[in-house]
C-alpha cells in the first residue's frame, strides 16, 4: 500500500494549529497502529432512506483495510449493498482513528480464510470459514479514502488528515 498524503485537517472554531506546530502531523504508521490494537470499532452506514445507522463490530486491520463481518440480513450490510460508503472509528474517543472508505463484500474462500485467521488470532475466538459463508455472514474490506486521527493530550497541534489515492 502506497503511503497516504498527510495534511491538517479544517476544523474551525478548535484552535487548531498550523501542521509544522505543535506535536506536528502523525506518522500513518502511528494510525496504523491504532487501527490494529482497536478492540471495538464503530461502523457507520446510511439507509436507503437516507438515515443513519451505527453498530459496534470487532475487526482486524490487515493489508490496507479495516476488515470485519456482519450477518448479510442486518441492517449494516443492506446497507452497505446500497450505498458500499462507511465511516469506521476506533474505540478510543481521546486518540481516536477515524476512517472513511468504501466496503467491498469479499466472497473468495482464501481472503474469507484470511480474515477469519486474523480475527481468531486478535480475539482468540473460533471463528470458522463456514460461519462466514459469504450467503450468510458477509465479510468486509473497508478501503480508506480519508482518515482523520489526533491525540487529546495535544488537541490543537496533532490531528492529523490523510487523504488515500483513489481505486
Amino acid at each position: 500500500m502506497t503511503e497516504p498524503v498527510a495534511d491538517r485537517p479544517v476544523m474551525p472554531g478548535y484552535g487548531i494549529l498550523a501542521a509544522d506546530q505543535g506535536s506536528g502531523l502523525m506518522p500513518w504508521s502511528e494510525a496504523e497502529r491504532r487501527l490494529t490494537v482497536s478492540h471495538d470499532y464503530w461502523c457507520a452506514t446510511v439507509a436507503p432512506d437516507g438515515r443513519p445507522h451505527v453498530m459496534p463490530v470487532w475487526a482486524v486491520w490487515d493489508q490496507g483495510r479495516l476488515w470485519f463481518s456482519s450477518g448479510m440480513r442486518s441492517r449494516k450490510a443492506r446497507n452497505l449493498a446500497a450505498d458500499p460508503r462507511c465511516t469506521m472509528t476506533t474505540d478510543d474517543a481521546r486518540d481516536p482513528v477515524v476512517l472513511q472508505g468504501t466496503a467491498e463484500q469479499v466472497t473468495e474462500p482464501e481472503r474469507i480464510a484470511g480474515f477469519a485467521a486474523a480475527v481468531n488470532r486478535k480475539y482468540d475466538s473460533a471463528v470458522t470459514v463456514e460461519f462466514l459463508d459469504p450467503q450468510v455472514n458477509g465479510t468486509f474490506a473497508v478501503r480508506p479514502a480519508r482518515v482523520i486521527a489526533l491525540t487529546g493530550a495535544d488537541f490543537p497541534g496533532s490531528p492529523t488528515r490523510w487523504t488515500f489515492p483513489p481505486a
